[in-house]
């Protein structure tokens, strides 16, 4: 430790303040390992590692909040980092997303599946979802005392669930996702513009214009990652003074655009995409 402080002191553009951050943090030392880990981050704004590490302290110091806009900027800079995708799978399973923690877990599986603690914690995270169900319906399958009547709500007697009505195209895959589907495109792989809407900023409709523009954008994105040597493509984050765009893929014909304001951290704008991907991922799989 004071061996690392020591070369930091000496050359503070040395990355020991990576080790430094996380030995003070193992300690429960937190507030020295912020200070170090935002001096790091302050030089070093591109670094995944430097991103994962913050948001390791913050989680310690339950700024869950804080902890998931480092997580993502991480996977900004570095999308395989199966840190960061267990870091954000453990947040989304605290806030009871069991499906998106479940997905950030399939990703790390893939990006390194010699990691045994990825498999580990699939198996924990739908074991405790399983035991959450039951004990949310433990009590009205309790059985009564003897001698005593049973409330009138207390067991309803258990009726057939309808059938889910086929949800028609016309109905919008954002529901629930957001306030209102202002910003959020979900576009065909011929520039069709299957829902969703954007307008500009002279206040017209440009729904079907952006939609135009991004056909065979899938496709590109993929040809150029191939010859890259960056296997497959998973989200474009674009940021302007204008505005935050972020691009995802729900199908391999289909893309998503998100715009929202610049003043909004690209982290949150990538958090409502990616809601947005599942959303409309299942929509298509219901009406197609």
């Amino acid at each position: 430790m004071r061996t690392l402080t020591q070369r930091l002191a000496d050359e503070p553009s040395s990355l020991a303040f990576l080790e430094l951050g996380e030995s003070l943090r193992r300690r429960g030392q937190v507030g020295a390992a912020y200070k170090v880990a935002r001096g790091g981050l302050n030089r070093y704004p591109g670094l995944a590692d430097a991103h994962d590490l913050m948001a390791r302290i913050l989680s310690d110091q339950g700024d869950f909040a804080g902890a998931f806009d480092a997580w993502a900027d991480a996977l900004r800079f570095d999308p395989m980092r199966t840190g960061a995708l267990k870091g954000i799978a453990f947040l989304y399973f605290r806030a009871g997303d069991v499906d998106a923690a479940l997905d950030h877990l399939q990703r790390a599986a893939e990006a390194d599946p010699d990691d045994p603690a990825v498999p580990q914690a699939i198996a924990r995270v739908r074991r405790d979802s399983r035991e959450a169900g039951r004990a949310a319906f433990a009590p009205a399958l309790e059985p009564l005392e003897a001698g005593t009547e049973e409330p009138v709500a207390g067991r309803p007697e258990p009726v057939p669930a309808p059938a889910a009505p086929p949800v028609p195209p016309s109905d919008s895959p954002f529901t629930g996702v957001a306030p209102e589907e202002e910003g959020l495109l979900l576009v065909d792989a011929n520039g069709m513009c299957l829902a969703g809407s954007l307008t500009g900023r002279d206040g017209t409709d440009a729904a079907e214009r952006v939609a135009a523009q991004l056909a065979g954008l899938t496709r590109e994105a993929a040809r150029a990652t191939r010859l890259l040597g960056l296997g497959s493509w998973h989200s474009i984050a674009v940021e302007s003074p204008d505005a935050h765009l972020f691009l995802a893929s729900p199908t391999a014909e289909t893309v998503l655009l998100a715009v929202r304001e610049p003043e909004l951290p690209m982290a949150r704008v990538g958090l409502l995409a990616e809601r947005a991907t599942r959303a409309a991922r299942g929509w298509l799989e219901r009406v197609q």
